[in-house]
């Protein structure tokens, strides 16, 4: 009977499942329909670019297009970015079949190295006044950071003997582009190639627009910065506006290249209502996670948790905790990029951490696992992207927390060591026990332990006795 009464409710409950998915699907689909309007889409980048800005202006961009979107608007205010992330909403824009607005605001935003990347490629660049633009030399591999020396320029009065050199071996060859060639040959041959690709990459861009590819190419080669004026004056952007206002009427007939082919914006597009899409709990969570920071976090929490299920095997809470920790620190990291050195040391380190627990070496493999951790925490992100790096905050408070962890380990060992020394057969002897059983044998227990005793004096269940002596397994007590 009782188990027809589980199975009946289990199927209510597979009805009333049904029924409430069946009703949220309708809803939505309702919602869908009603949303499904002519509309202008506000996407936000504010921020370091990563794998969580890339999720979400794809799949938002996605969701705007199927509920109406005929033109996506994006804010923009970046330092930089990763590599991948950036070249993947660029890849996403060019194939897109509706319009792209890239816009820097507010006042006193930038679009720092990828982000200028992201404005080369949009169908229409604007920028609100005070803000600026430029910087866009991949000094990393990982990433494109903004503000940074590019690696391979020449020293300033290399540059500037190359240019009189220049002068005097023919007039019709600029300053500029001698400077160009010496910076070239300069480097190593891997920066070489990620400047050269990374120029390649812009001007392809740029052209496409019919922008200013020569100063996008200065923007690589010598990271040079714009201000909003000076970039419409120079070709770069399209479009100076004070606000949103200001930049949808500036927007009507202007022509664009979209999918190869020129066109021209809708005359109404103005008349269109501005919808702002925010990010989902997923950009939310996915944003969470790949923080260099978090992803640190996770990966410290999995590797100990580990290491004290398989010092206390049952636990079982710090073997799963460690277990979802290191596979959402593992996911983070494989789209971040990261320095498997530093990985590495970091592992090791925290074992040679844990190994001071079993063998004790008075601090040697405690101090090695510390400075392991340290090095492998510095090294473990190999990018120089504002925002994209682990805090060296947080690596020193780490630090700081094993080292006095190891400092207790060692105590107590020292602690331990300066204990009188008792022989094996005398361990029990003087502690305290309480009568388990009496009938039909003495049986005591000691700290959780039950032992076979004998005593001369009758005893009660519950008295408190005294251990005197040790044989084997057999105690010797007596009433307390």
């Amino acid at each position: 009977m009782e188990q027809w009464c589980r199975k009946a409710l289990f199927l209510l409950w597979m009805l009333f499942f049904a029924h409430a998915s069946a009703f949220a699907q309708e809803v939505e689909s309702a919602e869908s329909a009603d949303a499904a309007k002519p509309h202008i889409a506000q996407l936000t980048i504010d921020g370091p670019i990563g794998p969580a800005t890339t999720d979400y202006l794809i799949r938002t961009s996605d969701k705007a297009r199927e509920q109406g979107a005929r033109l996506i608007i994006i804010d923009m205010d970046t330092p930089g970015g990763l590599d991948a992330a950036t070249r993947d909403i660029i890849q996403h824009i060019l194939a897109s079949e509706i319009p792209y607005v890239t816009y820097v605001t507010p006042a006193g935003a930038r679009a720092a190295s990828a982000g200028t990347y992201i404005l080369y490629a949009s169908h229409v660049a604007a920028m609100t006044p005070s803000t600026t633009l430029g910087a866009a030399t991949p000094v990393q591999m990982g990433g494109m950071p903004g503000q940074q020396e590019p690696p391979g320029q020449p020293p300033r009065e290399a540059a500037e003997q190359t240019s009189k050199e220049a002068e005097e071996d023919t007039a019709d060859t600029s300053q500029d582009d001698n400077a160009d060639k010496s910076s070239d040959r300069s480097g190593s041959a891997m920066e070489r190639k990620v400047i050269n690709d990374s120029v390649a990459y812009i001007r392809g861009l740029a052209q496409r627009h019919g922008r200013n590819a020569d100063w996008a190419e200065k923007a690589v080669r010598d990271a040079a910065t714009l201000t909003a004026q000076e970039a419409l004056k120079e070709n770069v952007i399209d479009i100076v506006a004070d606000n949103q206002q200001g930049l949808l009427q500036q927007l009507p007939d202007r022509e664009i290249v979209l999918l190869g082919e020129k066109q021209k914006i809708a005359a109404d597009i103005a008349e269109l209502p501005v919808v702002a899409y925010a990010p989902d709990w997923r950009n939310e969570l996915l944003s969470l996670i790949t923080n260099p920071q978090i992803a640190y976090i996770l990966l410290l929490i999995g590797i100990y948790g580990l290491i004290f299920e398989g010092y206390s095997p049952g636990a079982i809470v710090p073997g799963v905790v460690g277990v979802i920790c290191l596979l959402l620190a593992f996911y983070a990291l494989q789209v971040l990029p990261i320095s498997y050195a530093g990985l590495a040391l970091i592992v090791v380190g925290a074992l040679l951490i844990a190994a001071e627990f079993f063998v004790p070496s008075f601090g040697a493999l405690g101090i090695g696992g510390v400075i392991a951790l340290v090095i492998g925490s510095v090294m473990l992100i190999d990018s120089d992207v504002p925002g994209m790096r682990v805090s060296k905050t947080l690596i020193g408070s780490i630090a700081a927390v094993s080292g006095l962890a190891l400092l207790g380990i060692m105590y107590a060992i020292g602690h331990s060591l300066r204990k009188p020394k008792v022989p094996v057969n005398q361990a029990m002897v003087g502690r305290t026990a309480i009568v388990d059983e009496v009938r039909p044998e003495l049986l005591v227990k000691v700290g959780g332990e039950i032992w076979r005793a004998r005593c001369d004096e009758p005893l009660s269940e519950g008295q408190t006795v005294r251990v005197t002596s040790e044989q084997g397994l057999m105690l010797q007590v007596e009433p307390q």
